[in-house]
């Protein structure tokens, strides 16, 4: 399925400038934002800032990388930001990438272009909702439209909270119940946009490289297999769909966290956490492949479950104060966590002496990417399963070095498998382990006393 074209071409030009902000959807199919800002403008300037918060060299850190992101996710994006370059310029647009504090560059390009409307996709997470404040405040006093749509998510969690009573439901059950069959229209994907104003005293930056910002690359040996952009996202999920019995008889659970060569899964994740992928398109996709089916797995352990769990999650995060923390959240237990930071470390640094643990670690730190069950067994033996080692400190590790950390998704299951909210059971991951290595054929002892701390 290709997402449709619209009919936009330069006789349909009346207005002045629009500046289009990339933060995430850096996409062209389903981008509500780029299409409103290329209607009716005589210019567009789909714009870009290199965010030092997150980008920034920091050589003290424990892997490559700033102090937010380690050097895989860096360069997914950078990789993405290429790809979208190269969309735009087929469209006789490009990237303008500028460098700074995101709010005071935008501020200053306003001030510098002739711009009557701004456009960004919403963002939930704290971080960018404090930056949107100031744009939207700026803008406004400046007497310049702003258009900021909802689709980084197939549902508007705000909705889903106003539904709820101003509380955001806390099962997955009743998120579904609240949130109904989803209404949307997908946004057309441009066939042309108006070109780029002039960009005046503005010093444009071409997409940088890992070398251009600081980071030597020889100080990892094995980066990512996953490459990162809109392209090789809409490859990967063409890939996935041609394949319509995988697809119908997806479960979750099911999947085999030990398949290396090729996942047992999509690995579609980090493409939607950066928006290369539209969640709506994607969703509509799974649909298309259901109806042509004669059955096919549902809720929560199909794909569509999966794409519901991540609404799921935006939506709680969205509506909890200090959802990222312990103290001061309303629905985390507040346990007394074990603080060793040698016992961290050890887990970070594949050091445990748990042959399965230790691996998933190794793939952690080299390709910033791994199962999901994977993902089960190392968070629940460093909170719940052994270790007792707090959620908060396993959850700065994985948003550094995953190259799909995402805010609300990463919280959320910290707090789920610590047992720290949503989810109280007690079971132990050991089994999926030794399961594991039986495939593998290395069935190991798996004892504590072997751990080098």
């Amino acid at each position: 399925m290709k997402p449709p074209l619209s009919l936009l071409n330069p006789s349909m030009l009346s207005g002045s400038g629009s500046l289009m902000w990339f933060r995430k959807g850096l996409r062209v199919h389903d981008n509500p934002a780029l299409e409103y800002a290329s209607r009716g403008s005589t210019c567009v300037y789909p714009l870009f800032v290199i965010d030092p918060h997150y980008m920034e060299l920091d050589p003290n850190a424990y892997s490559p990388g700033s102090t937010r992101a380690g050097i895989n996710r860096i360069r997914f994006l950078l990789e993405s930001l290429a790809d979208l370059d190269s969309s735009l310029k087929k469209l006789g647009s490009r990237l303008l990438v500028l460098k700074g504090e995101p709010s005071e560059v935008l501020i200053r390009c306003l001030n510098e272009w002739d711009v009557r409307k701004l456009c960004f996709e919403y963002d939930t997470d704290p971080y960018y909702q404090a930056l949107d404040d100031k744009a939207k405040n700026y803008a406004s006093a400046a007497g310049i439209e702003v258009f900021s749509p909802v689709s980084h998510t197939i549902f508007d969690p705000a909705d889903i909270i106003e539904k709820n009573g101003g509380r955001p439901p806390l099962s997955y059950q009743s998120f579904l119940k609240l949130a109904g069959e989803p209404s949307f229209s997908l946004s057309v994907e441009l066939s042309w946009m108006p070109p780029v104003g002039d960009v005046g005293r503005c010093e444009i930056l071409q997409v940088p490289t890992l070398k251009e910002l600081g980071y030597v690359e020889k100080h990892q040996d094995e980066f990512t297999p996953f490459r990162g952009g809109e392209s090789e996202a809409l490859r990967r999920l063409r890939e996935s769909l041609s394949d319509k019995e995988w697809v119908a008889n997806f479960e979750k659970p099911k999947g085999d966290p030990s398949a290396y060569i090729k996942p047992a899964t999509t690995v579609l994740s980090p493409y939607l956490k950066f928006g290369c992928l539209s969640s709506r398109y994607f969703y509509q996709c799974l649909k298309d492949v259901y109806k042509n089916v004669k059955r096919h797995t549902s809720p929560p352990v199909s794909l569509v479950g999966q794409l519901l769990w991540r609404e799921f999650f935006y939506t709680v995060a969205f509506g909890t104060p200090n959802f990222d923390e312990m103290k001061g959240n309303k629905i985390c237990k507040q346990i007394p966590w074990n603080d060793d930071d040698k016992l961290l470390a050890a887990w970070r640094e594949a050091r445990t002496g748990y042959p399965w643990i230790d691996a998933i670690m190794v793939q952690l730190r080299k390709w910033g990417w791994m199962h999901h069950l994977a993902r089960h067994s190392v968070a629940c033996f460093l909170t719940r399963g052994d270790l007792f080692v707090h959620w908060e400190k396993g959850r700065d590790i994985f948003e550094r070095l995953l190259i799909d950390s995402d805010w609300a998704i990463n919280n959320g299951n910290w707090l789920w498998l610590s047992c720290s909210s949503f989810f109280y059971q007690w079971f132990c991951m050991i089994l999926q382990a030794m399961n594991a290595e039986r495939k593998w054929g290395k069935l190991m002892h798996l004892t504590r006393d072997s751990m080098d701390v």
